[in-house]
């Protein structure tokens, strides 16, 4: 059974009398399709939980909408930071990630500490700051933030989904799923898609073959 996340981390930094904490956390990651949006969320110091927040891949859709307000209203400040398909072409999608969460913790900054999903990044301009592998699934302020950034993430893909209604983006994020990639085939790629990403830079070669 998926554990819930706590106040642990939090508490331990509140206690060394590092007040202003904030969870970090991306979605978009995987996607074939859409930009990456990162979510940092600064909490109150010893607040209380929120029922229901977890790691925002183990809730529905329907449950990150009922908690996205609750959320931000129970935050000091909610930042979010975009990385383009362009600047993840460019740059790759990891670093594109980490340049979305340096604008998302721009946006509540000050911050004393950033508790972040993932691996430990040698990454200075993200300030003082604890990577924590599945965070978004053991710490409540970075469970938080997963919920903030799917969402917003999310709704920009709905919208984007009217300009591209073949993709299937309303439904699948832009998530390489069986409809998303038979498109894909269909109807080609986007501006919106990550040309280097493998089912993509397939789409072009082939596309080339009959130029």
């Amino acid at each position: 059974m998926p554990q819930n996340p706590t106040l642990e981390m939090e508490q331990s930094l509140w206690k060394q009398g590092l007040l202003r904490v904030a969870g970090v956390d991306e979605a978009g990651l995987g996607c074939l399709a859409g930009p990456l949006v990162a979510a940092a969320v600064l909490l109150p110091s010893y607040c209380e939980m929120i029922e229901g927040v977890r790691d925002s891949k183990l809730l529905s859709a329907s449950a990150r909408s009922r908690l996205f307000n609750p959320v931000k209203e129970n935050a000091i400040a909610v930042g979010v930071g975009i990385a383009t398909v362009q600047e993840i072409e460019q740059i790759n999608v990891l670093r594109a990630s980490y340049l979305a969460m340096q604008r998302a913790l721009k946006r509540i900054a000050p911050y004393d500490h950033a508790l972040i999903d993932g691996r430990p990044i040698k990454q200075a301009d993200l300030g003082s700051h604890t990577a924590i592998i599945d965070g978004d699934a053991t710490c409540y302020a970075i469970a938080c933030a997963s919920i903030i950034a799917k969402v917003r993430r999310d709704r920009f893909m709905q919208r984007l989904a009217m300009r591209y209604p073949h993709y299937g983006w309303e439904r699948n994020a832009g998530y390489g799923t069986k409809q998303h990639l038979e498109a894909i085939d269909q109807f080609g790629i986007t501006p919106y898609h990550r040309r280097t990403y493998a089912p993509i830079q397939k789409a072009i070669e082939q596309l080339e073959l009959f130029r």
